[in-house]
């Protein structure tokens, strides 16, 4: 499977086509007034990407760093680095080499300086066979949520992607021929069925109530008497736990590595620079995947990137699908149907922690797919970059939540969750 997964992601660096495209952006941003950034950052600060809107959800961008406040765990920290970033459009026109192929001989037209450098990242590693339907049906308004100056490329966690392009058709075509990739993917016909989330509960948080409910699914599944097989059906679910973990740990470091890849690369690209993720979510609470979040954050503060996401699954259903549900004792129905409405919740986190840490948008809860695409690839106005320092913050590598506010009525923020500490120095041997 790593020897797998290491081609992907090898093929996906290599056909990515940003190299290539950096050198055009390189020049086209000749023309593009960059704005400045009065922060520097390092491995001992953390910088907060919030943005603020009012009662009509319009960016604010008259503030200053006097009219924030920043809360580590609950505590008050000094705002150590500030600045505003304005990433609307208003780039001056300028002629540059098209982007599109054109014919030998031929000079190419003019084309306009790109205002914005838009990546749709589809994550085919989880969409199901329906919803990617679905969202292939509503991406077919892409063109008209891009204006004729606007650079683009289709990537997917998979490995396949476009160039940066101004040809919608390819774009189209793009999307039209993703397909789902079942890499990571658990069998949910599996006996025991035991999926990442209740492995997650067995054999990291100890939890009883989900080593019953899958020891009660093992003797259902496999018809063994439980007065005499019962240590059997254990050993069963913890062996089916390991196996489903360490899959579902190497399927999120792999995705989280793709997204982190495409922030950085885009931190060349001239113009607004937008990432919008279009997936069903994946669960991303582990220490190692909440890591990972945050140096995306951290990527995506420092190359000026908004990521918006699109929750693929529009109006969900959070009752256990009855195609999958196998030998299920009515014991572990009970189970799935109460822990499956938190599972789903929390799959969403990763969503909604890099829009709202990147001032970006999270579309979620709605069928209405086609205006989530319209609404997502327009970034925010002004976004307020704060730094602080980590001198006083204790090395352990635990989880800090961080709170903003605002000194003033009607507005509301959006602001990254938290962040790491960093992690104790190893003691030389």
């Amino acid at each position: 499977m790593t020897g797998r997964a290491g081609a992907r992601t090898f093929f996906f660096l290599c056909c990515l086509g940003f190299i290539s495209c950096m050198e055009l952006a390189a020049q086209e941003k000749e023309g593009v007034e960059q704005p400045p950034l009065k922060i520097e950052v390092n491995v001992n600060t953390v910088l907060v990407p919030v943005v603020v809107r009012d009662g009509q959800g319009r960016a604010v961008g008259n503030l200053t760093k006097e009219d924030f406040q920043l809360f580590d765990q609950n505590k008050p920290k000094t705002i150590s680095g500030f600045s505003m970033v304005k990433r609307g459009g208003g780039g001056s026109q300028a002629n540059t080499a098209g982007v599109a192929s054109v014919a030998p001989n031929v000079a190419a037209p003019p084309s306009p300086v790109p205002e914005r450098s838009i990546v749709f990242l589809f994550d085919d590693l989880h969409l199901s066979a329906g919803d990617l339907i679905n969202i292939q049906q509503a991406a077919k308004v892409l063109t008209a949520s891009l204006s004729d100056s606007d650079l683009a490329a289709v990537v997917s966690t998979s490995g396949s992607a476009t160039s940066l392009t101004r040809d919608r058709v390819a774009l189209e075509e793009a999307i039209a021929k993703l397909k789902p990739h079942l890499l990571y993917r658990h069998d949910e016909r599996s006996c025991p069925n035991v999926d990442y989330y209740q492995a997650d509960l067995i054999l990291n948080k100890r939890d009883h109530t989900a080593m019953e409910a899958a020891t009660a699914d093992a003797l259902a599944c496999l018809k063994l008497d439980p007065s005499r097989w019962r240590d059997l059906a254990e050993r069963m679910v913890l062996n089916a736990a390991s196996k489903t973990l360490a899959l579902g740990d190497q399927d999120i470091r792999a995705t989280l590595g793709v997204l982190s890849q495409v922030v950085r690369k885009m931190g060349t690209l001239p113009g607004q620079r937008t990432l919008v993720f279009v997936s069903p979510g994946l669960p991303t609470q582990t220490p190692e995947a909440m890591t990972e979040k945050s140096q995306i954050l951290n990527l995506a503060a420092q190359s000026n990137v908004t990521v918006s996401a699109l929750d693929a699954r529009g109006l969900y259903s959070t009752e256990p699908d009855a195609s999958a549900r196998g030998a299920y004792t009515p014991r572990n129905e009970i189970y799935r149907s109460q822990s499956r409405p938190l599972e789903m919740s929390l799959n969403e986190d990763i969503m909604a922690e890099l829009a709202d840490g990147t001032g970006g948008t999270f579309f979620h809860d709605s069928n209405d797919l086609q205006g989530g695409f319209k609404l997502l690839t327009a970034a925010p106005e002004y976004v307020y970059l704060l730094q602080f320092s980590l001198g006083n913050v204790k090395p352990d590598g635990t989880y800090h939540r961080l709170r903003v506010k605002v000194d003033k009525e009607g507005l509301h923020l959006q602001a990254r969750r938290g962040y790491f500490a960093p992690k104790p120095a190893k003691a030389k041997k």
